[in-house]
């Protein structure tokens, strides 16, 4: 069965192609209730926008941004690097991408990249940190026509166009759950480590964490989270105080970045080590598996992350309709015996 043509749509709405053509992209000039017949035919008719012969007719390009951490985090290493892997085929759609390197978990830095004079672009996605003038600064851009998305960690809901990521709560629950399994038949104490709590994804891990944490039927408590800003250097010094302070840790979450520091400290420690769980299949992490410092690593995909992103952000440029995408992405828990082949793209984290 073929696909229904904008020639369909017109057809159904009763009106011209060129009038099913403006309302499609938005020009105006079209009454409303002619407006209304056409949406209504693109839904009854399943209509879909091809992208791709839209721009050709068109001798029109569209940019997708990319603001990303900057730095020698790994997981963002590895953004970036799918990002660049993607300019290729996604220059065959004609869509340009780019990406702007801001420093990680700096609200005012993600805001002044979104503020930018001369500012040019049809949709971007961020990794954002959670501030008013960044909401500000996506709701100001929204106003203007350009859609924002939120990448790995959501932030200002109520004007970002969607959020492309894993559940957050949900990874922090499992995380939670590990640990408890690791417990079983004796207490323990888990220390949270966060990069920093203005960061949603790593709030929400932590709430996840917590939860499971607060039901009944186990001896396992959590410390107050300490905070690293996802540096080896920070995370070095305040683990080895706070294993120090509670020698009875047995279990640690890093909910963040700064792992390098994590693994010094922990091979330098004496046995028996505290169980551990932490995020991304870095090249640190997996180190610290095969080292058997880290216990389980909750790896997000950042490669289909970027995929989805695209996708989401050509729906939005098209005038589509796309499913949300907040639940796409499944995480995938790596112990040292199922490690893949080969490691995941970046540098230290």
């Amino acid at each position: 069965m073929r696909k229904p043509t904008l020639h369909d749509v017109a057809k159904a709405a009763g009106v011209s192609y060129a009038t099913a053509d403006r309302v499609l992209n938005a020009r105006g000039g079209v009454a409303e209730k002619s407006v209304l017949r056409v949406r209504k035919a693109i839904e009854d008719l399943g209509y879909e926008r091809d992208l791709h012969a839209a721009n050709l007719s068109r001798k029109r390009h569209y940019h997708f941004r990319f603001i990303l951490p900057n730095g020698d985090h790994s997981f963002f290493g590895a953004l970036r690097a799918a990002v660049e892997a993607e300019k290729v085929q996604q220059r065959a759609d004609r869509v340009m991408l780019s990406v702007v390197e801001v420093p990680a978990l700096d609200a005012d830095a993600q805001a002044e990249a979104l503020e930018a004079e001369g500012l040019e672009c049809d949709c971007i996605a961020i990794v954002a940190t959670e501030a008013p003038r960044l909401s500000a600064a996506i709701t100001a851009l929204a106003t203007r026509g350009i859609a924002v998305v939120t990448l790995v960690g959501d932030a200002a809901p109520e004007a970002r166009a969607a959020y492309v990521g894993i559940d957050n709560v949900v990874a922090g629950r499992t995380a939670g759950r590990l640990l408890r399994m690791a417990h079983i038949a004796r207490p323990g104490l888990v220390l949270p480590v966060v990069g920093t709590l203005s960061a949603r994804d790593h709030r929400e891990r932590l709430e996840g964490l917590q939860a499971v944490l607060a039901e009944e039927g186990h001896a396992l408590a959590a410390l107050p989270a300490i905070s690293v800003h996802d540096r080896p250097d920070l995370m070095r010094a305040r683990l080895t105080e706070a294993l120090a302070t509670h020698p009875q840790i047995s279990g640690i979450y890093s909910i963040g970045g700064g792992n390098r520091g994590l693994l010094e400290v922990l091979s330098a420690s004496p046995a028996p080590r505290p169980f551990v769980v932490m995020h991304e299949l870095t090249p640190t992490a997996r180190s610290g598996l095969e080292r058997g410092l880290v216990d389980a690593v909750i790896d997000q995909k950042p490669a289909q992350e970027v995929a989805l992103a695209i996708d989401v952000m050509k729906a939005i440029v098209a005038g589509r309709d796309w499913r949300d995408p907040a639940r796409e992405i499944t995480p995938t828990i790596y112990l040292k015996d199922n490690l893949p082949v080969t490691g995941s793209a970046g540098g230290p984290l």
